[in-house]
C-alpha cells in the first residue's frame, strides 16, 4: 500500500496512548482466509464502513468489511468525541454561488440528519456511549469573533432551524466557561461521546444485522471482473458485485486509481488527564460538560467529560516519526496549560494523534465513483466524522441500493472530489496552508 505519509503514521505508536483504548475491550475477529463471496464489499471499518454495512445488512444485503487493522484503530476509535454539526469546509455565500441557495440548505438539512442519526442508532441499538454536553459551544477567542458569532445567530435559524444563544464575555464565568475568550455560541444540536465505544457498537450491530467483519485484511488489488469486483488479501480473496471504499484519512494511493490524490490526511493529536479534583475544578472555574471549540481555523477543541477527565485537542502537526509526535503532544500540553494555567500540575498521561481527512473542494463527498461501474466511495469530512461519517455511510448504503430519495443529499456531497496539486507530494501544500490560517488567526 501507498501512503502519502511515512509508515510510522500507518503503524500503533502514534495511538499507543490512547485513553478511549481503556474504556472499552476490544472485539477480537478472524482475518479473512480463503476464497469468498458477498453482494457487497466495504474496505474500512470505520463509522462510515459499518454504518453503511448495516443500513444494507437491514435491507437483505449480503455485506462484508474489510478491516485493515481492527475496528475503532483508524480515526473512529481515536477522534475527540465530539458529534456535531460540520463535514463541510465551504461557507453560506461559497455554497450558495457554487450550487445555488436551495441546495445549501439541503447540506445543511444533512448536517443536522446526520447528528440525529448517531442519536437514533445508539438508542435504538443500546449503545452506551457516556454521552454529555446539549450542543455545541464556539468561544471567540479574539473581540472580533465575537461579532461573527452574533451575526452567525441569524445564520443557524435560516439553515438548521434552531435558536442559537450567545454568551457574552463577562457570563462565561457562570456557565463554567472561564478563560481568555470574549464570550461564546451555543447551537442546540449534537453531543460529545466516547468514540471508542460508539464504533464498538456499531460493529456489533452491524454483525446482528448479519454483516461479516474481518480483522487484520488489508485489501491488496482490486481487480475488475465480468460480475464486480474481485479483492486479493494476503491469505484468500473476495469478490463482490458492489465495492464501497471507506478508508477516509487512511485510504492508500494505489487502492483505487481514482481515489489517489484526491483526499488529504491531516493530523489532529489530542491529550487527556487524570481525573481532576473539585478543588481543581473549581480553581480553574471551568465545569460545564459542553464541547467546546474555538474560532480558529487551526481550532483548539476540549471537554470535561463525565468522569473529570479534561480531553484537550488541537489541529497542527505536519511531520510523522517518533520525534514529530512528542513535539506535537507536546504543543497540545502547552497549549492546554495556556488556556488552563490554573492545571498547570495536572498530569496527561494519555496523548495520541489520528488523520483527519479534507477534500481539495472542501466538502464530503459520497456516490458513484466516476467510470468505475460498481464502485462507491465516502470520504473526507474535515475533522466532523462521528456524524457526517456515519451519515454518509448510510447515505452510500441508500446510493448502492438505488434508494436515495429520502435523506437529504445536495449536489455539493454529489460533486466528484478533485485532484489536489502536485499529486503524491501533496503534503507539501500543508506547511503553505497551515501558515496562512496561522496568520489569519492572529
Amino acid at each position: 500500500m501507498r501512503h502519502i505519509y511515512g509508515d510510522f503514521a500507518y503503524g500503533d505508536v502514534p495511538r499507543a496512548k490512547c485513553w478511549w483504548d481503556q474504556t472499552c475491550d476490544a472485539v477480537e475477529r478472524p482475518a479473512l482466509d480463503g476464497d469468498h463471496t458477498c453482494d457487497v464489499a466495504i474496505i474500512g471499518g470505520g463509522f462510515t464502513g459499518l454504518s453503511a454495512a448495516l443500513h444494507l445488512a437491514q435491507a437483505g444485503v449480503k455485506v462484508t468489511v474489510l478491516e485493515s487493522r481492527y475496528v475503532g484503530w483508524g480515526a473512529s476509535g481515536r477522534n475527540g468525541g465530539f458529534c456535531c454539526l460540520g463535514g463541510g469546509r465551504l461557507g453560506d455565500q461559497a455554497l450558495d454561488r457554487k450550487f445555488g441557495r436551495a441546495d445549501r440548505l439541503v447540506f445543511r438539512k444533512a448536517e443536522l440528519a446526520a447528528v440525529n442519526l448517531v442519536d437514533t442508532l445508539t438508542k435504538r441499538h443500546n449503545i452506551e456511549i457516556d454521552r454529555h454536553s446539549d450542543g455545541e459551544t464556539e468561544l471567540a477567542h479574539r473581540p472580533k469573533d465575537m461579532s461573527v458569532l452574533r451575526g452567525r445567530v441569524q445564520q443557524i435559524k435560516e439553515n438548521y432551524g434552531l435558536d442559537a444563544k450567545l454568551i457574552e464575555k463577562d457570563a462565561l464565568a457562570e456557565h463554567g466557561l472561564n478563560g481568555d475568550f470574549y464570550g461564546a455560541l451555543t447551537i442546540p444540536a449534537g453531543f460529545a461521546l466516547n468514540p471508542r465505544k460508539y464504533v464498538t457498537g456499531l460493529a456489533d450491530a452491524a454483525e446482528k444485522a448479519g454483516v461479516v467483519i474481518y480483522h487484520d485484511s488489508t485489501a491488496q488489488k482490486i481487480s475488475k471482473t465480468p460480475n464486480g469486483h474481485h479483492i486479493h488479501l494476503l491469505n484468500g480473496s473476495l469478490s463482490a458485485e458492489k465495492l464501497l471504499i471507506a478508508t477516509n484519512g487512511y485510504s492508500s494511493e494505489d487502492l483505487s486509481d481514482w481515489v489517489g490524490g484526491r483526499y488529504m490526511p491531516a493530523q489532529s493529536s489530542v491529550i487527556v488527564t487524570r481525573p481532576l479534583t473539585d478543588d481543581e475544578i473549581d480553581a480553574a472555574g471551568w465545569f460545564s460538560d459542553q464541547m467546546v471549540y474555538d474560532t480558529r481555523n487551526l481550532l483548539h477543541y476540549f471537554r470535561l467529560m463525565p468522569d473529570r477527565r479534561m480531553l484537550f485537542g488541537m489541529r497542527g502537526g505536519l511531520l510523522t516519526g517518533s520525534t514529530a509526535e512528542k513535539r506535537a503532544i507536546s504543543n497540545v500540553r502547552r497549549d492546554f496549560e495556556a488556556f488552563f494555567p490554573a492545571w498547570n500540575h495536572v498530569e496527561t498521561p494519555f496523548g495520541w494523534s489520528g488523520m483527519v481527512c479534507i477534500a481539495r473542494n472542501k466538502m464530503p463527498f459520497v456516490g458513484p465513483v466516476p467510470n468505475e461501474k460498481g464502485t462507491f466511495a465516502s470520504l473526507c469530512y474535515h475533522g466532523n466524522g462521528v456524524a457526517m461519517g456515519t451519515y454518509c455511510g448510510a447515505l452510500a448504503a441508500s446510493v448502492i441500493l438505488g434508494k436515495n430519495d429520502d435523506e437529504p443529499y445536495s449536489a455539493s456531497m454529489k460533486m466528484p472530489l478533485s485532484r489536489f496539486e502536485l499529486g503524491r507530494l501533496r503534503r507539501a501544500l500543508l506547511p503553505l496552508a497551515y501558515l496562512g490560517y496561522g496568520l489569519a488567526d492572529r
